[in-house]
C-alpha cells in the first residue's frame, strides 16, 4: 500500500494519512514526495477546502528514519532524502529541498491545515504537526524533540515554530533535554488547540476540520497570509497587507452571501470564493 493515502471527503475536508507504520510513519522510502504531491492535488482542487493530517498506526510521524541515517554514518546505501556525507554540498541541497517541499509547503499552504495527532511525533514529526494551522491532539499523544538522543541539532523548522509558539528560553530547554511533552502539557504550552479522548480523536478532529471548511475559505488563506507576513514584518507592513487583502475579501462572493444571509436572517452558505 501506498506511504501516503489521500482521501478526498465530501464536506470539503481531505485527509492525508501518513501510511509507513511499520517505522512509526518516518520520513523514508516514498513518503517525503508522495506528501508533497498530496499536497498539490489538494491545492489545486478547488473542492478541498481544509487539509486535516494524520498518521496510520500507533504514531503520528517518528521524523528521520534511524535506518537512514545509519547509512549516511556509514557511507553505504541510504535514504533518498540525502547522498553520501563525502557530498556535503549535494547532502545540504537535498535536505533542503525535502524541508522546502514538506514543511515551508505546508505552513505556506494556502488553505487551512489541521494536524490529529495520534501518537507521538517525534523530531522531524513535530515540526510537521507544528506546521500545520491547528493541531488536535489524542490524550495519548506526545511531542518528542527528540534530537539530542541522536546527536543532531533540530531540523523541519521546530526551533522557528517552538520559539515563536512558547519563547527562547523553553523553547532550549525542550531540545537541550530532548523532552518528551505529553498532551496535557502541549496543551498548556500552546503547543495543542485541543486534547480529545484518543477514541474520539478522528471524529472529532475531522468536524473541527469540516466546520472549517464551511466557512469562507479564501478569506481564511487570507487571513493565514496576514499572520504568517506579521511573523517578520512591522506594523506598518502588516497594516498594509491587511488593508489589501481585506478588500480583495470585500469583493469576493463569501462576503456578499455573508451580508445578504444576515439581512435574509439565515445561515450563510461560503463557497470559498
Amino acid at each position: 500500500m501506498a506511504d501516503v493515502l489521500l482521501d478526498k471527503r465530501s464536506d470539503g475536508v481531505a485527509l492525508i494519512t501518513l501510511n509507513r507504520p511499520e517505522s512509526l510513519n518516518a520520513f523514508g522510502e516514498d513518503l517525503p514526495r508522495l506528501f508533497s504531491e498530496s499536497l498539490e492535488a489538494c491545492r489545486s482542487d478547488s473542492a478541498v477546502r481544509c487539509v486535516a493530517i494524520t498518521g496510520a498506526g500507533r504514531a503520528f510521524c517518528a521524523g528521520g528514519d534511524i535506518r537512514g541515517m545509519k547509512g549516511m554514518v556509514s557511507g553505504g546505501e541510504i535514504t533518498k532524502l540525502v547522498p553520501a556525507d563525502d557530498d556535503i554540498e549535494g547532502s545540504i541541497a537535498m535536505f533542503k529541498a525535502f524541508q522546502d517541499s514538506v514543511i515551508l509547503a505546508l505552513h505556506a499552504f494556502p488553505k487551512p491545515t489541521v494536524a490529529l495527532v495520534n501518537g507521538a511525533a517525534a523530531g522531524g514529526g513535530m515540526g510537521l504537526a507544528l506546521a500545520c494551522d491547528l493541531r488536535v491532539l489524542s490524550d495519548r499523544a506526545k511531542l518528542v524533540t527528540a534530537f539530542r538522543t541522536i546527536g543532531l541539532s533540530e531540523d523541519c523548522g521546530v526551533a522557528y515554530f517552538l520559539e515563536r509558539m512558547v519563547g527562547r528560553a523553553i523553547t532550549l530547554e525542550l531540545l537541550y533535554l530532548g523532552a518528551t511533552i505529553e498532551a496535557e502539557r502541549a496543551l498548556a504550552l500552546r503547543l495543542a488547540n485541543r486534547v480529545v479522548p484518543h477514541d474520539a480523536l478522528m471524529a472529532e478532529g475531522l468536524a473541527l476540520a469540516a466546520e472549517i471548511a464551511s466557512g469562507p475559505t479564501a478569506a481564511f488563506g487570507r487571513m493565514k497570509s496576514n499572520v504568517t507576513f506579521a511573523e517578520s514584518a512591522s506594523l506598518a507592513e502588516v497594516l498594509d497587507r491587511e488593508a489589501l487583502n481585506w478588500k480583495l475579501s470585500q469583493r469576493g462572493t463569501d462576503h456578499r452571501e455573508a451580508i445578504t444571509s444576515f439581512l435574509e436572517r439565515r445561515k450563510p452558505v461560503f463557497r470559498g470564493l
